[in-house]
């Protein structure tokens, strides 16, 4: 048999590949949320805004009720990113999946997307959908409908996706493209915006035939996910930490936070239960809440036990690394040090894991808790939200959290014992009449 044909990967490994790096191209854009998380929240009426200057309130304690107004500028700020998702998803998502991009594949999906979002409006504006991009508009003649450009388009942050990847797989076929020589000037990397544009347009006609339907499936998906409560958080969490090891969470999240349920608030509507969230809507950030159990107790509990499951002589340089870890996730949310620790050598704990965590989920759902995070399920992302309009039960949230660490602690300790998984520390000692090292 040929070397180059036993070689070549299978098209399961070639999808997968290609599956991977566009979850990893979606966490560049995600990066950026926090920051609008953050200034929308500081700009909310129980921080800095008009609540915030009564007496008692925030600003008035610190004797800066002029904060109020800054508070104006901060939520303007924030609202910005977050209207703007869409355009933010393709030009990350450009960027990440390009094997090799620089800035003309930032600017060609910035074309790109311009492009199909005028399109699609246009065409949507004579379908069925036509109430998404018009506005009545009074006029000398009389009142008019038109086309409301400022709008976020309808297909939101998939359209973004979908005019991201484009762009990174035509910068990928055209930045070295020769043109003739009358042409040169357009050849190469400028030439890369102009084939966008051109393949933007046939997208949004695409889309715009396309999306009134899809559209209206994904939104009955929406209100069905939305309508079975904790089946579906539960459900959404199993899939979530299932997937950490394939890299592929983020696109279960992307759905989930950016796509569907919808909400609408004071006349807006919005996408996904991180969008309604933090756009104020009351039934929103049961998607989210059921992490903070694991993330700020379970994982930490996890790593407790690793660290004890040590044998006595290394406990020392385990627990450095395993309390580390902990600190890291109950405080910021960030849990890989303490999965990876666990997910490659013990298969069956990463199945516990993710049954643990969609039942988090699901439990979370049923007291009726609600809290949302800018980052990830952390302490910080706990104290900034804790007193939100639409945060509900966070007592309940976290006597979950304390019931989950001993719970993880018990488990991973029980099983990591009787198996004999050779979690950190619990390698075989090297060999020293063969002379490993």
């Amino acid at each position: 048999m040929n070397e180059t044909t036993a070689a070549r990967p299978s098209p399961f490994a070639r999808t997968m590949s290609v599956l991977q790096r566009l979850g990893r191209s979606l966490m560049l854009p995600i990066a950026a949320l926090p920051a609008s998380a953050l200034l929308q929240r500081f700009g909310q009426p129980d921080m800095l805004g008009a609540n915030g200057a009564e007496p008692g309130g925030l600003a008035d304690v610190a004797g800066l009720a002029w904060m109020s107004q800054v508070a104006e500028v901060l939520e303007a700020a924030g609202a910005a990113l977050f209207e703007n998702l869409p355009l933010l998803f393709a030009v990350g998502v450009a960027i990440g999946f390009a094997r090799k991009s620089d800035g003309s594949t930032a600017l060609a999906a910035v074309v790109g997307y311009l492009v199909f979002d005028r399109v699609t409006k246009v065409m949507f504006a004579g379908s069925d959908i036509r109430e998404t991009v018009l506005i009545k508009e009074v006029q000398p003649d009389g009142i008019k409908e038109m086309i409301n450009y400022g709008l976020q388009n309808p297909t939101r942050v998939l359209g973004g996706i979908v005019i991201g990847l484009l762009a990174a797989l035509l910068w990928q076929r055209f930045h070295r493209i020769k043109l003739p020589t009358w042409l040169a000037f357009f050849g190469g990397r400028r030439f890369v915006p102009i084939i966008t544009s051109i393949a933007a347009l046939l997208i949004g006609v695409l889309f715009g035939w396309l999306w009134p339907v899809i559209g209206e499936w994904i939104s009955h998906a929406g209100e069905a996910l939305a309508s079975i409560g904790p089946i579906g958080t539960g459900v959404y969490g199993l899939i979530n930490r299932l997937l950490i090891p394939l890299g592929l969470h983020h696109f279960a999240n992307s759905v989930v936070w950016y796509v569907v349920p919808q909400c609408e608030v004071n006349g807006r509507v919005l996408s996904g239960d991180w969008n309604c969230y933090f756009g104020g809507d009351p039934h929103s950030g049961e998607f989210m809440a059921g992490f903070f159990p694991i993330m700020m107790f379970a994982l930490p509990a996890a790593a407790l036990a690793m660290w004890r499951a040590a044998p006595k002589h290394r406990r020392a340089t385990v627990g450095g690394i395993m309390l580390s870890a902990a600190l890291a996730s109950f405080v910021t949310g960030i849990t890989e040090p303490i999965e990876f620790a666990f997910i490659f050598v013990a298969p069956l704990l990463l199945v516990v894991h993710a049954v643990l965590t969609g039942l988090a989920m699901a439990v979370t759902t049923l007291i009726g808790g609600q809290l949302g995070f800018g980052f990830s399920a952390g302490l910080l992302d706990l104290l900034l939200n804790a007193s939100k309009s639409n945060t509900e039960n966070l007592a309940g949230i976290l006597a979950i959290g304390a019931v989950y660490g001993v719970l993880y602690y018990a488990v991973f300790t029980f099983l990591i014992r009787r198996l004999d998984i050779q979690t950190p520390g619990r390698e075989p000692e090297p060999d020293v009449d063969s002379g490993e090292t």
